[in-house]
Formats: C-alpha cells, sequence, structure tokens
C-alpha cells in the first residue's frame, strides 16, 4: 500500500521529535536555533498542522542528522499535504469523523471490538440510518443521509486492490440487538456473512458464555500504519470518540484486543452463531 500524506505527516513528527532528544535540546533550544517558537516545533512532532520543509531542513542540521535522514525528513514534509475524497463534500462533516477518514485512507490494519452495534465498515445502509437516527435524536434527516453516505463511501477501502485486514471482535449483544427491525437485521447479518468471507475481513463473535471480560467498557478501533509509533485507538463515547496514541494507551488496547479475539470463538463457529440468530429474524 503507498504511503499516504498523513502516514508522511505522523513519521515525520515521530523522526523530529527522535532526532531532537538524540541531539539532546528541549523543544525551546532546538525552535531558537532555527527561528521557530516552542509552541510551532512542538505542533511539528505532535502531527499537528503544516510543516515548512526549510523549517525540516534546518533542524536536521541542528540535530546533526545525516544527510540521508535529512533528505528523508524534508521530502516526508513536501509530501505530508492532507487530501481525501471528503474535503470536497458540500457538507462539513464532524472533527472526529474528518480525523477518521484520513487515518483509515492509509491504514494497513484495523482491529474493531463493536460492544453495542455491528461495526461501520460491515453495516447495510438500512441499518447504519437506524443507528444514527437513534444516537442523534434530533438530527435532521437530510444530515442522517449525509452521514450514511459517508459511511457508505468508506466501506469502498473493502473493495480496493490492496485491501486493509479489517478484524472484528463482535460482541453477542451487537448481533442480537433488533436495529431497523427484522427484516433489516436479517440482511445485515447475512452481510456480515458474506463479508467475512473476503479474505482481509475477520469476524469473530463474543458469547454471553464469555462473562466478563477486557472490554466490558465499550467499542474501539486500533488503526495500524506501517510502523507500531503510528498506531492510533479510537474510542466510542457519547456524543463523539476519543483518539489515542500515546504509548501506554496503545499497549493497553493492543493487550485487550488480543484478550478478546483469544476469548471469542473461532472463524466457523461465528459464522454459524450469526447465521442462526439471521433465522430467528424471519
Amino acid at each position: 500500500m503507498a504511503v499516504g500524506p498523513t502516514t508522511r505527516r505522523r513519521q515525520l513528527g515521530a523522526d523530529l521529535r527522535r532526532l531532537r532528544e538524540r541531539a539532546g535540546l528541549t523543544l525551546e533550544e532546538a525552535g531558537a536555533r532555527v527561528g521557530i517558537s516552542k509552541a510551532t516545533l512542538s505542533r511539528y512532532e505532535t502531527k499537528e498542522g503544516s510543516v515548512k520543509w526549510p523549517a525540516v531542513d534546518a533542524l536536521c542540521r541542528e540535530y546533526a542528522a545525516t544527510d540521508a535522514e535529512r533528505v528523508a525528513l524534508v521530502e516526508l514534509a513536501k509530501g505530508a499535504k492532507i487530501q481525501g475524497w471528503w474535503r470536497s463534500l458540500a457538507d462539513p462533516i464532524p472533527e472526529p469523523m474528518n480525523l477518521m477518514l484520513t487515518l483509515e485512507d492509509e491504514v494497513l490494519r484495523e482491529e474493531h471490538y463493536a460492544s453495542m452495534y455491528i461495526p461501520g465498515l460491515l453495516q447495510v445502509r438500512e441499518y447504519a440510518e437506524a443507528v444514527h437516527r437513534a444516537s442523534e435524536v434530533e438530527c435532521p434527516e437530510r444530515e442522517v443521509q449525509h452521514m450514511v453516505d459517508i459511511r457508505m463511501k468508506r466501506q469502498e477501502l473493502l473493495r480496493r486492490a490492496e485491501p486493509p485486514h479489517i478484524w472484528c471482535v463482535i460482541d453477542e449483544a451487537a448481533i442480537r440487538r433488533r436495529v431497523g427491525g427484522a427484516d433489516v437485521m436479517r440482511e445485515q447479518l447475512h452481510h456480515v456473512v458474506e463479508l467475512a468471507a473476503l479474505p482481509h475481513v475477520t469476524v469473530q463473535v463474543l458469547p454471553f458464555a464469555t462473562g466478563a471480560h477486557a472490554a466490558a467498557v465499550g467499542s474501539f478501533v486500533i488503526l495500524r500504519g506501517p510502523a507500531p509509533e503510528l498506531d492510533v485507538v479510537y474510542v466510542d463515547l457519547l456524543g463523539g470518540g476519543l483518539f489515542m496514541e500515546k504509548k501506554p494507551e496503545l499497549e493497553r488496547y493492543r493487550l485487550a484486543f488480543q484478550y478478546l479475539s483469544a476469548q471469542a470463538l473461532d472463524l466457523e463457529s461465528s459464522v454459524g452463531l450469526i447465521n442462526r440468530v439471521a433465522k430467528e429474524h424471519a
């Protein structure tokens, strides 16, 4: 998979911080040497906003980076201009969704734990509409359709020539919760089974019999990039979501997903349970 602008930007920030720390300089000291503020340099390192490549070149020289390191980081800075299909939409989208789309456009692997609903990438349109109407009670119908259009567009990544691996652990509650009525649920569950047959989609069901488990508090997604330090966790919250990328946070959620996958049914048993529940909606 080609490296996109968001991945370049995040890699650039991580590398700038690594070089500065190797040189033994504080943010204030390093910024003063090249004529930029501590706050600006901090934004460079935390992957926020645009970066001017001449500043990157100057920083690399102050950090005593090798010529190869300097050239590589300058190229990253030149290519780190975030663009995507969603930025041309007529209607605005919430900032958390904007960031999710930006990251997902370049992800190599996604690990989903879904406690309440079928993961968005696996949803059929009628199911997605019902979920959004329930979540945003006062949301105008036009906005509902706008957000569902975006969700359907997101799903095109499943059909790419080089798609990411999507691994979903779905709580049994999510496949039994009747969303949109019996017909919608039956269609939705059959759709999940159909997608589970794709080589790059893995679906497991976490049965009620498991009891207490590692993520009883809610749903989350681990978005994995080309390097571990570029991973991001998205946690579902009422009214939005929270992105986390600090190392202890990432390790906690990586470990939780490993436990959840180990406790869930195997692939064949998961599909069997989904098919049985689909028949119950007849």
